[in-house]
């Protein structure tokens, strides 16, 4: 058992975005973003010993647990690989993707340390979904990279939307699996899944929250500006 004293950090994942920077779960780590609650928290590490009978204990070779000071939940270790719960490293998907786009990031989750490959197909279809959320086709990233565009996409996410269409996807159309897709691969298209997201989903419904709170007569005073330019 690693020798510290549990502390919860108290970060909250929200949105697959934390106040911090997101910690992948990396065996032996005392502190990172829990698979099972996605907080930021203390990690307790402990081997695992069986009882031979009459023989003593003998610890289990390459097997261990990393108990969350946040959840009390426990994740399990093979040969320093997360084998349960299965979603491994993978953040939780933006609160506000639409439901059916939700399911095809956690879908992808489920699969990320078993299929990285499989993983990076179901995102980069997420994404095209997002795309098409937006009032795009959904069809070609870079046609709709580009009426984005033209809409005032911030440039910011314009970039993430071009990693994406470059890192793997030149020659593979959505939720088609590229040989070339590995755990890294995998883990940028969960990243910018949730930067896109928060940019182009999240950010503005918290700004027209904002705006819906202010006094009729303000709103009212906005709108008659708006119209004399």
């Amino acid at each position: 058992m690693s020798g510290f004293i549990p502390k919860n950090l108290g970060t909250e994942q929200r949105g697959g975005l934390t106040s911090i920077p997101y910690e992948a779960p990396e065996h032996r780590r005392t502190a990172f973003n829990c698979p099972h609650c996605g907080a930021y928290s203390n990690q307790l590490w402990y081997d695992l010993y069986i009882n031979r009978l009459g023989l003593g204990f003998e610890k289990v070779a390459d097997l261990d647990l990393a108990y969350c000071a946040h959840c009390y939940q426990y994740s399990v270790w093979h040969q320093k690989r997360m084998s349960y719960p299965s979603s491994g490293t993978a953040p939780l998907p933006n609160p506000d993707l639409p439901d059916e786009i939700k399911a095809d990031y956690d879908e992808a989750r489920s699969i990320a340390s078993l299929s990285p490959r499989g993983a990076a197909a179901l995102l980069r279809l997420t994404i095209q979904k997002i795309c098409k959320y937006l009032g795009e086709k959904g069809e070609h990233l870079n046609t709709d990279i580009a009426n984005l565009v033209k809409k005032g996409l911030p440039q910011k996410v314009e970039k993430a939307l071009d990693v994406v269409r470059v890192i793997g996807n030149n020659a593979v159309h959505p939720g088609q699996i590229d040989l070339k897709d590995n755990a890294k691969v995998a883990g940028d298209l969960f990243d910018l899944t949730n930067i896109i997201a928060e940019a182009m989903i999240t950010q503005p419904k918290r700004i027209d929250r904002l705006y819906n709170g202010l006094p009729a007569s303000q709103k009212e005073a906005i709108r008659k500006r708006d119209a004399q330019t």
